[in-house]
């Protein structure tokens, strides 16, 4: 399979040792210094593109692979506010896109995990659920995106939380996060349920950045060939 790494930082070369790993080329790399060669036509050359960028970019960057006809898996934060209008773009050029705030097989269990306790919190008014979030002091957005995901999470099934709010608060309705920039962190999701009696809680460590390649790798192995909107739920059979 012919990878278009759109994204060729620190992620990047973890995806690019992970693909070459599982026998496959890299046919283009896009980098901050060769912006010029992120076109339609290069892109055309690939068989799937893995694009991780940043919040400014990565919309047009999934456009032009719907364009080219190439299934795009996207790991980039903070461009969300267009989701909707990218699926629609994707199954109006019969195109494939897999999006997910995270790829990492642990994190997409953590996820189910977090589901599940919050469904069985849900009727639990005595404890209140916050969640820490803690990387390295290069991550560009905040809260993370897994920690955006988590909290949605929680949301959809709680009857006493409305809103995340990324700061301290004390309005009983708002459903904190904490955001921490520490070096060398991978990733730390921390969910805590506490109450005046006992507190429980669930945590995910990320050690390095090889889970999240090799799941953004398994992830464009499964999308080769597709057309649709997919998620890392279908990659993993979740």
């Amino acid at each position: 399979m012919k990878i278009a790494l759109i994204g060729y930082g620190k992620m990047g070369h973890a995806i690019e040792e992970i693909a070459i790993q599982r026998k496959h080329s890299i046919e283009l790399k896009i980098s901050i210094d060769n912006t010029e060669d992120n076109t339609v036509d290069n892109i055309s050359n690939a068989d799937v593109a893995i694009e991780f960028t940043g919040p400014d970019s990565a919309f047009d960057n999934i456009n032009k692979c719907f364009e080219a006809g190439v299934p795009v898996v996207s790991g980039s934060t903070g461009w969300l506010n267009r989701y909707e209008e990218a699926v629609w773009n994707c199954k109006a050029q019969n195109g494939a896109l897999l999006y997910a705030s995270n790829f990492s097989i642990g994190v997409n269990i953590f996820f189910e995990v977090n589901k599940k306790l919050a469904q069985l919190m849900a009727s639990q008014r005595e404890y209140n659920v916050t969640i820490e979030e803690t990387h390295h002091t290069q991550k560009k957005d905040a809260p993370s995106g897994t920690a955006i995901t988590l909290t949605e999470q929680i949301l959809a099934v709680s009857p006493f939380k409305k809103q995340w709010v990324n700061k301290e608060t004390n309005k009983a309705s708002d459903l904190q996060i904490i955001s921490k920039r520490i070096d060398p962190a991978a990733g730390t999701h921390r969910i805590r349920y506490h109450s005046p009696t006992d507190d429980i809680e669930i945590i995910h460590t990320a050690h390095n950045r090889s889970g999240f390649a090799l799941g953004a790798v398994l992830a464009a192995e499964f999308i080769y060939g597709q057309r649709g909107v997919f998620t890392m739920s279908d990659v993993l059979g979740l």
